[in-house]
């Protein structure tokens, strides 16, 4: 091995990297709201996302394949669609994982507040805005270290924060009450009081679990960062949706078996079903993971987020400084700036509450990045036969068009809200796709 690929990520610690890119807050934080949706029937819209996010894995798993280059989801729409659609794709996904981020650091502080007894803190937007600034200032910083120290914090928080979801799947699988699972479905009711229909409440509760499976496009973003991507960026994909789906499937099928109709009422619904079984002991332990679980998406996020900006300045769609290196080989500049970025919406987001928000942002996005990749693959296929992925999608066509439709239909499941926040990104990439355009021209 090279002193330079002595920082590259192996598989092990890219596998581990997407499971703190994909479990996080929502394994936690969301099985209530799918009970209350759906009842019981929960268990099967969970396998039914898992369905659909293992079509969309497989064809991240073959684009990812293909592929050196950071920048994952815009590297591939832009090869298939042309620089204007790859760069669509590719701004959403750095100012959502923005966002996102920033939504994680306030997550995580309000996540530790609620641990400590009430009244620790004489203010506690303060506080929450501390925690936030330390949290991104520390990563930033050990991201600009380079990739090696990343890996090893990332490896150690991973670990950590699987034990208390084994511990529970392991523990909870002998207090399963079969009668908590009838009747298996029961529609949930909107806010004025009327009762949902079957498809409305099946729409609404496999896009609220789908957001507990986000994340995994993460691994492909950093590709540059890995001592062999083409192979170990498509393993990856795939057995971490794998591992994860088993994992969600399992630990909503517990919470329903110790709860049951209970579940949908309880804001922290595994926590709550730990503490049922074994007492007070069940509720740290799980806060602990939780707490975990939330740091570890941080770490993900400061990894992956930067190298997003960088693949566009790479290909000159914004300044080409942005993507420019340090001595320890990782783009210092799109580091400082999403850092900077992350903590003035960190901030925002303390002092206001605005969690609920900026969470909602990502929802949306997500699919501008995943039907475009589905369908790229496609693409490719024709357009450039010169690239030779180590994974290929089976049944040809079946699996990406299905991704793409079944997407499509959980999209239409938004709210309007929604909806017009994602948008509303894509129309300001579109400003700064034309500015760059006439910079760039200028320049020339």
């Amino acid at each position: 091995m090279t002193d330079k690929n002595k920082n590259k990520m192996g598989l092990l610690s890219i596998i581990l990297l997407g499971f703190n890119s994909i479990i996080g807050s929502g394994i936690f934080l969301l099985p209530n709201k799918v009970m209350a949706q759906v009842g019981p029937a929960a268990l099967l819209v969970t396998v039914f996302d898992a369905i659909l996010v293992i079509s969309i894995a497989m064809c991240f798993a073959e684009a990812g394949g293909m592929f050196k280059k950071n920048g994952g989801p815009y590297v591939y729409a832009k090869e298939a669609f042309g620089e204007f659609v790859g760069f669509e794709v590719g701004f959403m996904k750095w100012a959502i994982a923005i966002i996102a981020w920033a939504t994680m650091t306030v997550g995580f502080a309000e996540a530790l507040m609620g641990l400590l007894p009430k009244g620790t803190f004489s203010n506690p937007n303060i506080a929450k805005a501390i925690i936030v600034t330390i949290i991104v200032v520390l990563l930033t910083g050990l991201n600009l270290s380079g990739i090696k120290a990343t890996k090893i914090v990332n490896n150690i928080v991973t670990t950590g924060k699987l034990l208390p979801l084994i511990i529970f799947i392991a523990v909870g699988l002998f207090f399963i009450n079969g009668s908590n699972f009838t009747p298996f479905f029961t529609p949930g009711t909107l806010k004025d009081g009327t009762v949902m229909t079957s498809g409305a409440a099946i729409g609404a509760a496999a896009l609220t679990i789908f957001y507990a499976f986000t994340g995994f496009e993460n691994i492909a973003v950093a590709a540059e960062d890995m001592e062999n991507p083409e192979k170990d960026v498509p393993k990856s994909i795939l057995l971490v949706i794998l591992l994860c789906s088993v994992f969600y499937i399992a630990i909503i099928g517990i919470a329903i078996g110790i709860l049951g109709p209970g579940l949908a009422k309880e804001t922290a619904p595994v926590q709550a079903a730990f503490t049922k079984i074994i007492g007070n002991a069940g509720k740290y332990l799980v806060g602990a993971g939780t707490l975990v679980s939330i740091g570890g998406i941080n770490i993900a996020a400061s990894i992956g987020t930067p190298r997003s900006g960088a693949a566009l300045a790479n290909d000159g769609l914004i300044p080409r400084v942005v993507a420019k290196k340090n001595s320890n080989d990782v783009p210092y500049i799109a580091i400082i700036i999403t850092g900077i970025i992350t903590l003035a919406l960190g901030l925002y987001g303390s002092l206001i509450g605005s969690f609920a928000i900026l969470a909602a942002i990502s929802v949306v996005s997500r699919f501008a990045q995943y039907v475009p990749t589905c369908l790229s693959i496609m693409i490719l296929r024709k357009k450039r036969p010169d690239l030779k992925a180590s994974f290929r999608v089976p049944f040809g066509w079946v699996i990406p068009i299905f991704a793409s439709v079944v997407s499509c239909w959980l999209l239409y499941n938004a709210t309007k809200q929604q909806i017009v926040i994602g948008l509303g990104g894509l129309v300001i990439g579109v400003v700064v796709y034309f500015l760059m355009k006439l910079i760039n021209k200028e320049n020339a």
